[in-house]
Order: C-alpha cells, then structure tokens, then sequence
C-alpha cells in the first residue's frame, strides 16, 4: 500500500510551503545539505546522492574498480540490483545461499563459493534488520577482497550499536518510494571514509565531469529537499512501524514464522515479513500461494536472483541455494507503513489465520 497519500494528506500544509520555496530557488543549486543531513545520521564521512540506489551500487563497484574478469559474489535473495550491479560493471556474480531465519547470506556458503578472481562482496541487509558480520568482515580483510554494504533497506537500523552502513569500505541506501524514507522521485546515496572515491562517485553521477566516461545521476535539488525535510522524521517514522510489527508479532507468533529482532538489533521493518514452512516446505508453500491471493499481499521475493530469465543469458555462478528456494517460496510481504490501522492489522491477520489450514 503506498503510504504516501496519508503522509501527504496528515502535512500537506508543510509539504506545500517546501514546494513554493523550492520553485523560487535555483534548479542546479548544488545538494550538499542533504549530503550532510545523511552523514549525520549514518556517521559516515562522505556521503554522494545520485538518482537510485542501483547506481549507487554501481558507482561504489567501479570506484573499487571491479572489472571484467573480476567476480563479486553476493546473495541470491534480494532485490535484482543487488546482483545487476555487478553485472552492470562487466563483472561475474556469484550467487550465495542465505540463512533461512535472517534472511542474510551465510558465511559457509560464501566460502564455497570463494574463488581466486573474487574481488567484493555485496552484502545487503534486507528488510530492515541485521546479522552479526564480523567474521564475514574478517574473512574479506584475510582475502584482500573489498566489502561493499547494500543498506538500501536498512536506514536507521542497528545491531549492537553499530548502525547499518557504516561497516564497508562503501556502503549504499536508496530512496525508493518504498522505503522508511522515500523522495518523490527516488533518490540514491554512497557513503564512504575515503575521499578519493567520493570525489570519483561525483564524477560518475554527472558525465564524469568531462574527464572520464560517466552517468547522469545527480539527483534533482527538488527531490533532495523533499527527502532532507523527510529524513528529520525518521525516528518517528521508525517507531510507529516498530509498533506495527509488535501489534503483528502478538497475533500471528506461534502460527507462522516472524522474524523479531534479537538482543541489541534496532530492526526498522522496512517490510513485515512472514513465513509458512515451518515443518513442511510444500505445504508452507500452499498456504503462502493461497493466503497471498486472498488478503491480496505482496512476495519479496518471489524467485532466487540466479533464476530470473535475465541471468539466462548472463554469465554467473551458484551455489545450490536450497534455503533461497525455499524461502522465495514461502515468504510473504505484509503491509507495514506509519498510518496502519489497528482494524487494518487486524483484518490481515485474521485473513491469515482463518486461511492457514484450508485445503
């Protein structure tokens, strides 16, 4: 359910002052406060807007310069531009399996997927929550290879004080309508401590400013207003949907498998996932297909990245991803946005439960 309509109709005072004032600015004015507003947050030194977290991804491969020839391995549950990205710059991917309760790539089946071309990981924390990295993060350093942190989803979250994209040697966040913090036309970001690739990333976004093969990437100022003014509710935003899933976990806990947050882990719920197969992958299955069609729910994701028609005909490699199929499987999306209401998550609810073990 797009979210936006509600936000828009509960500020519409505020967000139509920011329009008028953004119409009588200049256009091309540069978008280094929101830049600032998102190191802030984050805590890293540099940070780089541009229009998608996809290209942000992108830029942060070809700054590590990652090339053909080289691999990158990464998940084979996420969202296609996890994968696409590496694809985008020449490179091979190389598909890991996931841990079927995180969601979050295994370390096992990074190593044995591990190969002498490896250059990077991609490692995203998907849905708002976080794994425990540290020996993945040790695995790179003893392999020379770089770790770039997808935290597309991931704004906000934590796990034992260390906040989501802060851990690699670049780490990215989209602004996709979707997400806790979304602009009005998208809107990406590269964050990194090193200022030689930040200075590349703002070449990328903008032809390479004429020294270099580049993208036009740069973010509207419009957009980056709008997202500046949004970022200042994020904790707002964060807490009414942490309350959301509690309201979830007290239903459908003990009925279908909730992923809750461990001890020391801020999840931000960027989605509100659930799963059928506990004890029966196939029946979970069933369940999943049927429950999906009628509370009319959404699937991330619906397919392992390695077997979506594009990767038919691009060169990659695979572990068996087992855990990834059968998630894909039996995984299903549950609204989750700041203006739910308790009779909206009651409805899902008992849709869900009153369905769960019809034939």
């Amino acid at each position: 359910m797009d979210a936006w309509k509600f936000e828009y109709a509960e500020d519409k005072e505020s967000y139509t002052k920011l329009f008028d004032e953004c119409m009588k600015e200049n256009q091309e004015q540069n978008i280094e406060f929101l830049e600032k507003t998102i190191t802030n947050i984050v805590g890293r030194k540099y940070a780089v807007a541009c229009q998608n977290g996809t290209d942000a991804l992108m830029f942060s491969l070809k700054c590590l310069g990652i090339k053909p020839g080289d691999e990158v391995i990464t998940t084979n549950f996420s969202w296609i531009s996890t994968a696409s990205c590496i694809s985008m710059v020449g490179a091979t991917p190389v598909f890991c399996d996931i841990d079927p309760y995180t969601y979050h790539i295994t370390l096992d089946s990074i190593k044995r997927m591990y190969s002498d071309k490896v250059k990077a990981i991609v490692y995203p924390h998907l849905f708002g929550s976080m794994s425990d990295i540290t020996e993945i993060l040790k695995f790179c350093k003893e392999k020379n290879i770089y770790f770039v942190e997808d935290a597309a989803q991931a704004i906000g979250s934590s796990l034992n004080g260390i906040k989501a994209g802060t851990q690699g040697d670049f780490s990215t966040i989209s602004f996709n309508a979707n997400k806790t913090i979304g602009g009005i036309a998208g809107g990406g970001v590269v964050l990194t401590d090193n200022k030689d690739h930040a200075d590349m990333c703002i070449k990328l976004r903008k032809h390479g400013n004429h020294e270099m093969l580049g993208y036009n990437s740069k973010m509207l100022f419009f957009n980056a207003k709008f997202i500046d003014y949004r970022l200042k509710k994020l904790d707002q935003y964060i807490e009414a949907k942490q309350a959301i899933a509690k309201k979830y976990d007290e239903q459908l806990d003990g009925y279908v498998y909730v992923h809750k947050p461990t001890n020391g882990m801020n999840h931000t719920y960027h989605k509100y996932i659930i799963r059928f197969d506990e004890g029966d992958p196939v029946e979970g299955g069933e369940a999943r297909d049927r429950i999906k069609q009628k509370i009319g729910a959404q699937v991330h994701y619906e397919k392992p990245i390695s077997e979506r028609p594009m990767y038919k005909n691009i060169e990659h490699r695979s572990d068996t991803c087992k855990n990834a199929q059968v998630v894909s499987k039996t995984i299903l999306t549950l609204p989750i946005h700041p203006w739910l209401t308790d009779e909206e998550i009651k409805n899902t609810c008992n849709g869900i439960l009153n369905n769960l073990w019809l034939k």
